[in-house]
Parts: structure tokens; sequence; C-alpha cells
């Protein structure tokens, strides 16, 4: 199994943080910066091979590179997303399509989460797709929210869905199993094409429509992790890394 990062994004909210630096490189706790949980948490699971995918202040990550490596025990490989200003996350995933022909441990750059998480997956092996969901009865509109059947299995998995309606969040970590690859590539290409604005879960929706089960798997009740999205965000990450 190998690990991935999705860290192309630009993180306009974050501004002035992210004029030169990816959301992934912020600093939460002292020198810690997002990146490095993430590594850590993938070091400390057993996954020392990595995929980063970059795109808005790349030359920063490449910058740092051996430095992570070194202090993170890890081998990266770096994959570049050239419409990373532009296009949304359904393209930065397909960018690292030739990677998705084994198991992979998808982590989003931007979540700061606790190594349970990782556990969590790793303990519950689906074929296919397993999804990281926060169960909760308190949710807005921002979240990538889902619902799913009494198996666990996902129905549905959009942030447009009224909170109301939703079993829960997904975190933005998960497995994609190597046979799964195919298809969600597939998925992903025509997800992209027909609005480069989509998220990959839109991929993950149609994997779903198309009869191809995508699973879930809830975290622990409480779990402390936050998406950072903008400067409260921001905030939280740094109030809750140093727990970890």
């Amino acid at each position: 199994m190998i690990g991935m990062i999705l860290a192309a994004g630009m993180g306009r909210r974050l501004r002035p943080h992210t004029d030169a630096l990816p959301k992934a490189l912020i600093p939460v706790d002292g020198d810690n910066t997002i990146l490095d949980i993430s590594l850590a948490n993938l070091s400390k699971v057993g996954i020392t091979d990595v995929v980063l995918v970059l795109g808005h202040a790349a030359e920063a990550v490449h910058c740092q590179r051996d430095d992570l490596e070194r202090r993170h025990g890890v081998d990266l490989t770096l994959v570049h997303n050239d419409k990373a200003d532009e296009w949304n996350n359904a393209y930065s995933l397909w960018t690292a399509r030739e990677h998705l022909c084994t198991d992979v441990l998808l982590l989003n750059g931007d979540t700061v989460h606790p190594v349970s998480v990782e556990e969590t997956l790793l303990s519950r092996r689906e074929p296919g797709v397993l999804l990281a969901v926060e169960l909760s009865d308190s949710l807005g509109e921002e979240q990538m929210k889902v619902t799913v059947d009494g198996h666990g299995a996902l129905v549905q998995i959009t942030k447009l869905m009224p909170p109301a309606t939703a079993d829960g969040e997904y975190i933005g970590a998960c497995v994609i199993g190597a046979g799964a690859g195919p298809r969600l590539v597939e998925a992903l290409e025509v997800t992209w094409r027909r609005d480069p604005d989509l998220y990959y879960e839109d991929a993950y929706q149609a994997l779903v429509d198309g009869g191809d089960p995508v699973w879930t798997t809830a975290i622990a009740q409480g779990t402390p992790w936050v998406e950072v999205d903008d400067h409260r965000d921001l905030a939280k990450a740094r109030e809750i890394a140093c727990l970890y």
C-alpha cells in the first residue's frame, strides 16, 4: 500500500499564509505543518511510499523534499497538477492515475487529524473504496455530506445535500483498493471533463450510481480533526494539533 496526499489547491481563503505556500505547508504545531502531520500519520501505520500531488507553490515542497523524507522516514514521489489554479480536485486526483494501480491510502492535504483515522481505515478492509466518515446530525452547508445504508455502504456524497438529511461527513481520508483503481480513473475523467469544478467525491458518487460499492467506516466519536479552509479552521487546527 502507498500513501497519497492531495496538496495542489490555492487556499485563497487562507491568504496571506498561502501567497507563497501551499496550505499543506502552513505550520499548525510549532514548526510542524499540516503536511508533517499527514506524513507522520502515514509513517506510523507503516506506509512509507507516498505520492504528493502538487500545484500551487509546488516549489516550496520541492525545496523541503529531502528534509521531509529524512524526518518522516518516507520516500516521496511528486506529481504536478498543471490546472491547480483553475480546476478542482477531481482533476487533481486524476493526474496521479498511474499510481492508482495499487492499494492507496488517500488523504486530503488540508486536513488535520490524529493517526487513529488511518488506523480505523486499515482495521476494516473492504473491496473497492472505503471512506472515513464522522457520523453527525450537526452539519453545515460546506461539509462533504454523506448518507449511508444499514450496512455502511455509501448512498450519496455531496456538499449540496440538505444538512438535515445527511448521516455525517466525509473527513478527507480513504482507502482506494487496487481493484477499484481502473473504474475510479474512468469516473474521475468523466467527472472533470463534465465540469472541471467538480470534486473527486463526485467520481465516488458516479461509482455508486454505476453499481460499484463504496463503503464507509465511522471514526470514533469526539475525534479531534478539522479541514482547514479558512482562518477560523486554522485556529482550530492549532488548538488540536498539539494533542496528537
